[in-house]
This record gives structure tokens, sequence and C-alpha cells, in this order.
């Protein structure tokens, strides 16, 4: 068996399910494809089952959806959800283990979506919808910490990599494959593919994914958790991590908007949409290699990526297609180098008893992000036009890689 494009690597001989991993001996090599993919399709759940879900709301909600103000309140409870109770979890994963968690996040995963499936009103919807946001919540960071313990530190890069290609898949397809199930069988339908979903990876996940026990570790006081996230080895991937994600939602939800003005009709607007995504895919897992052969250092590919993502949004800024095709490409570009290489260089710098709580803090960063980004704009947008909202967040982007070569340039170069 070989590794796939995108995999964690080649398998060695793996542990059965349900075997620990012994918590005093560090990971030698890294996991099998077998046991790294549940994880992988657990990502593409909750990125399918986010965009998929908040894209046909708006236009298929049927008598749940009676305002603008609604439709707001129902997307929010999702990130609002994930907002609050991704540290909880991911905290709870390094107490009993990030497997449980995983499992535990997934059934709940399909359990909210059958709510809504088997009763179609409103009351349902909302409560479906909170419910997959916390379930959301426990089983997205506990497969980020899984990818992160069951690989060595040299293969995190590949690992993370091939975990945000298949997120990167459930975004770009949810918005497409969930309008086709909502144009044949309405909103229930979807929310049974949802349930389906979420029951069969879990029953993957439990088959395949093995224990892996959490480990001793001293007791930590809130003081001690405010000084470990305020170091600048978790500040700066996961500040990287929040921008990637602000503008990826950017491009998302206003380069359609930009190419309208241009012109474009809503085929080719949902095209550039689906250039961002495939770029983000198809580079993750290429970043991660990368960071793994050495070609490419953690800090170096983050601040390219964000020099990348910053143009990509100035490039959204010029006239007709080009500036929309332009700035999906490089945007899509940037948060895939962001976003791999954020995620590595955060489990490197964490101590493995505490892998879930970091990455839940991290996602709550993203979360942050996701919101923010397109706050931001739409306020500076509001004011005066899209383009200063799209030269504002581009600033701010542009403003950490501009200021470290600035740095290394007043600091001369170094020893030949």
């Amino acid at each position: 068996m070989t590794g796939t494009p995108g995999s964690p690597g080649s398998p060695g001989t793996p542990e059965a399910p349900g075997t620990p991993v012994a918590p005093e001996a560090p990971v030698a090599r890294a996991a099998p494809a077998r046991q790294m993919w549940p994880l992988y399709a657990a990502g593409f759940t909750t990125a399918f089952g986010a965009h998929g879900i908040a894209a046909n709301l708006g236009g298929h909600g049927g008598g749940a959806v009676t305002s603008l103000m609604v439709l707001g309140g129902l997307l929010a409870l999702y990130d609002g959800a994930e907002v609050l109770l991704k540290p909880v979890f991911g905290t709870l994963a390094d107490r009993v283990g990030a497997r449980p968690v995983l499992l535990g996040g997934l059934v709940a995963f399909a359990a909210a979506s059958a709510v809504y499936a088997l009763a179609d009103s409103p009351g349902p919807l909302w409560a479906a919808r909170l419910g997959q946001g916390a379930a959301a919540s426990a089983f997205s960071p506990s497969a980020s910490a899984l990818v992160a313990r069951l690989n060595p530190a040299a293969k995190h890069g590949r690992a993370f990599g091939g975990y945000g290609f298949c997120k990167s898949v459930g975004y770009t397809l949810g918005p497409l494959l969930g309008g086709v199930l909502v144009w044949t069988g309405g909103l229930r339908l979807l929310f049974t593919v949802l349930a389906v979903t979420g029951a069969a990876v879990a029953a993957w996940a439990a088959l395949a994914v093995p224990v892996v026990p959490p480990l001793p570790k001293a007791r930590q006081t809130v003081l001690d958790l405010a000084r470990r996230l305020a170091r600048p080895d978790f500040l700066r991937p996961t500040a990287a991590l929040a921008a990637a994600t602000a503008a990826l939602s950017v491009g998302v939800g206003f380069l359609p908007v930009s190419g309208r003005t241009a012109g474009l009709d809503t085929v080719a607007t949902g095209a550039a949409v689906s250039v961002l995504a495939a770029c983000a895919a198809v580079v993750q897992p290429r970043a991660g290699r990368a960071l793994d052969a050495g070609r490419l250092t953690a800090r170096g590919g983050i601040l390219a990526g964000l020099l990348l993502t910053a143009a990509g949004l100035g490039c959204a800024t010029l006239p007709g297609v080009s500036g929309v095709l332009s700035g999906a490409a490089l945007i899509g570009t940037g948060t895939g180098l962001i976003t791999p290489l954020g995620f590595a260089a955060l489990a490197a710098s964490t101590p493995a008893e505490r892998l879930g709580q970091t990455m839940g803090t991290a996602e709550l960063g993203r979360e942050l992000g996701d919101a923010g980004g397109p706050l931001l704009v739409a306020a500076v947008a509001s004011l005066t036009t899209l383009d200063h909202g799209y030269a504002t967040l581009a600033v701010l982007l542009a403003a950490a890689p501009v200021t470290a070569l600035g740095r290394r340039a007043a600091r001369g170069p170094g020893p030949r």
C-alpha cells in the first residue's frame, strides 16, 4: 500500500483499532493512510455541513426563514457555538482522549442533523443548527489533535496538508452539492445526507482510528494557560490562520459581488469562487510536503502566504473579470500556504498533552477571522466602496510580512 496524494504518508505496521498508542512512546513513523482518512473525512464533514446549509438557507429555508434577521440568526448559531465551545472540547480531548470526543461529536452531529430531517418545521431547524455547531466544536479540534498525535513532527506538514485539502473540498462542494440536494428534495434531504454522513464517518473512525490515551500533564492554572497562549509561538500562527480565514471568507462572500459589478453572470461568479477554493485545496498538501522535506520553513511560508493573499485582495480591486479571477487565484493560493503551515507550527510548539486545548483555541481564532474579515470589509465598503474594503484588509495582512522584511533588512546580511 502506498500513500495517496494528500494522505499522511506511507503506512507501516498499523495499530489495530481500539489498541492504545503508548503515551510514553513518541510516534516514530507516519500513521497509515487508513487511520488518517477518517480524520480527513471529519474535516470534510464540518466544512460541507457549514457551507452546504449556509449557502441554501436563504433561498430554500421555506417558512423557517421569514426575514434577513432570522437568516442571520440561523447562520450565526453554527459559528457562535463553535466560538464558545471549541476551546472547551479541545481541553476535554486532552483530559479524556481525543478519540472519544471525536466519535461523540460525530454521533451528535448526525443526531442534530436528523432532528430537522425528521421534523420539517422552524423550531427543529434552529435546534438542528445549534446542535450541528456544538457537535462540530467537539470533533473538529479533536481531529486536528489526532492528526498531530498520530504523526511524528517531521510529517506534520504533509498530515495537516491532507487534512486542509479535505476541508477545502468540503467548502467547495458544500454550496454546489448542497444546492443540488436541496433542488432535488428540499432542505430536509440535505439534512438527511448530513445525518448519514456524520454517522458513517463516526463508524469509520471507530473502526480505523486507534485509541490515543491522554498524556499525563502537570496541573495548569488559568494564569499558566494565559501565559502559554500569549507566547509568540502560539499567537503568530493563530493570527496568521485567522487572517487567512478572514481573507477566504471575504473572497467567497464578496468576489461574486465584484463579479456582478463587472457584468458577470451567476455561473461565472460561482466559477470564480470555485477557483479560489480549488487553489486552496491544491496548494495545501504540496505546502505540507515542502515543509516536511525542508524546502520551506513554516515562518517563511506563512509570510509568503500573507503577501500572496494581500496581493489577491489588491487584484480584486482591479476592474473586469481579470481582477476577479486573479484575486480568487491568489487568495486561494495564499490561504492554502498558510493553513497547513500554521497548524504544523502550532503542533510543533505545543506539548503533546495540550494539543487538544491548543487546536481548539486556534480554531477559535479562525472563527473570529471568519466573522471579522467580512464585517471589516463590509463596514469600510458601506462608508466608501468595496474596493476600499479589499484594500484595507490587504494592508492589514501585508503588515506582518512587510515588517518582518524591514527588520531583516535593518539587521543586514547574516554571516556567509
